[in-house]
């Protein structure tokens, strides 16, 4: 394998930036440019959960999310607005790849399978079933003839997309594993593990087991993310350890130990034309590294909690970070700011009663993806919520509730609702396929009430 050789050319700041370095000198240029390139407008708001994988389409014109409610989002990354929702999984959903055209996508569960969806017409295509525990991570050869998944079974699994089989089991890592990727020439994979080491392995033209070329042992801590710089000699991983380290994947070698987060680090990619490294973690902070020059070139600062997923747009001059607060950014990496204003799942976009701009509205912009609140508005990741005060759960007509809401006694009311937000489905509705979300403030649930009330009723409501 011949190592890619990293760009001589060196990072450029739009004129705005390159005029701010000018006006001073010495350690204050630097703190300038971070305090220019550090604004936030954008959202893509829709998920009811934390935003736990991203990609974009090769077009760079959608871009889909995966999300701790259980669904899958389609975006229009010009309009920034929801155009799918795919909702079949039985668990969180933790990543997603997409294949070479972006004609399907292929996501990966809690529930402990892989699904593989036609974005054309949104529709589920095939199950993959195997692993025994949670899968973390999944990734798609260059050829989409394979797809590689991480368990936490402590087994790496390859699938043969086109048999729609599993093809090869690898258990060599000692504990989770995390995080895959393939090369782009479709040669080699990568596979990160809680046990601290990551693996390369060469895949055979034959079909035939690949075979183990490197252990690389230079993290302290589990890896949770990896990714391969263009040309397939180098590659970058984050981890537990707080740090984003390059590595000499000839060699085996780390080249470089990357330190910029206060916290762990779970996400990392790379730009197309491998100048840039993306990371991001614990700490809510997106650093993008220049990848010669070893140093952070900026932090994009937007999200209030920790991030868990990012991906370049295909020209490299945007950016997707998603994380748990539930919400998407799209950063605008020439502007270091992100692009455009808020966004909305479909019909919902705009809530057409009174009070759109109350504290309860804003509360409920996080639901829209999985709910409905019309007579017309039918089912989504979750059940339609018109005439949801006075009816008993697990009622509503075509949703496929889980076993522990199919029954239930419940009937939804003021009192109910709030005991769901303030403990926490988990604890208040065991079993059921609610995401795992609380609202530890009593007056936020109350506003939220509110407004459930206000839009949720109508004629018809609550038969």
């Amino acid at each position: 394998m011949n190592p890619s050789k990293l760009s001589n050319r060196r990072f450029a700041p739009p004129l705005r930036y390159r005029v701010a370095a000018l006006l001073l000198r010495g350690p204050t240029i630097f703190l300038a440019l971070m305090m220019v390139a550090t604004t936030a407008v954008a959202e893509l708001r829709g998920h009811g959960g934390f935003v736990k994988g991203v990609a974009v389409l090769p077009d760079g014109t959608r871009a889909i999310t995966a999300s701790f409610d259980y669904s899958l989002i389609v975006w229009d990354l010009e309009s920034q607005r929801a155009l799918q929702v795919l909702d079949d999984h039985e668990g969180a959903v933790n990543a997603v790849a997409l294949t070479g055209q972006g004609r399907q996508a292929i996501s990966a569960s809690d529930d402990g399978t892989l699904r593989l969806w036609d974005l054309a017409s949104g529709s589920l295509e095939h199950v993959f079933e195997g692993h025994s525990g949670k899968v973390a991570a999944v990734a798609i050869s260059p050829d989409d003839r394979l797809a590689a998944s991480a368990g936490w079974d402590q087994t790496v699994r390859l699938w043969d997309l086109e048999g729609r089989e599993a093809t090869h089991v690898l258990d060599e890592h000692r504990s989770n594993v995390n995080s895959v990727a393939f090369s782009q020439d479709g040669r080699y994979l990568l596979t990160g593990s809680y046990d601290s080491s990551i693996r390369l392995w060469a895949l055979q033209a034959d079909g035939s087991r690949p075979r183990l070329l490197q252990v690389m042992d230079g993290h302290d801590f589990g890896v949770n993310a990896l990714a391969f710089l263009p040309g397939g000699g180098f590659a970058v991983s984050a981890s537990v350890d707080e740090t984003v380290r390059l590595w000499d994947l000839t060699t085996g070698q780390e080249v470089a130990v990357l330190r910029g987060h206060d916290g762990p680090v779970f996400a990392v990619t790379v730009s197309p034309d491998g100048r840039f490294a993306a990371s991001a973690g614990v700490d809510g902070t997106v650093n993008l590294w220049n990848i010669e020059g070893r140093r952070i070139v900026t932090s994009l600062n937007g999200h209030r909690k920790p991030v868990w997923a990012l991906a370049f747009t295909p020209d490299g001059q945007q950016l997707l970070s998603g994380g748990a607060d539930s919400v998407t950014r799209l950063w605008d990496l020439e502007a270091r700011s992100e692009v455009g204003g808020d966004s909305a799942a479909p019909e919902e976009q705009q809530a057409a009663v009174a009070g759109t701009h109350s504290r309860g509205a804003k509360l409920f912009r996080t639901c829209v993806a999985c709910h409905t609140v019309t007579a017309d508005g039918g089912n989504r990741a979750g059940p339609t919520l018109f005439g949801v005060f006075g009816r008993r759960a697990g009622t509503v007509e075509g949703y496929n509730y889980s076993a522990a809401l199919r029954g239930n006694p419940l009937i939804w009311s003021a009192e109910t609702i709030d005991r769901l937000f303030a403990e926490g489905p988990d604890r208040y509705t065991p079993g059921s396929k609610m995401p795992l979300q609380r609202m530890p403030s009593a007056q936020d649930r109350a506003d939220l009430i509110a407004y459930l009330r206000e839009i949720t009723a109508g004629e018809g409501a609550g038969r």
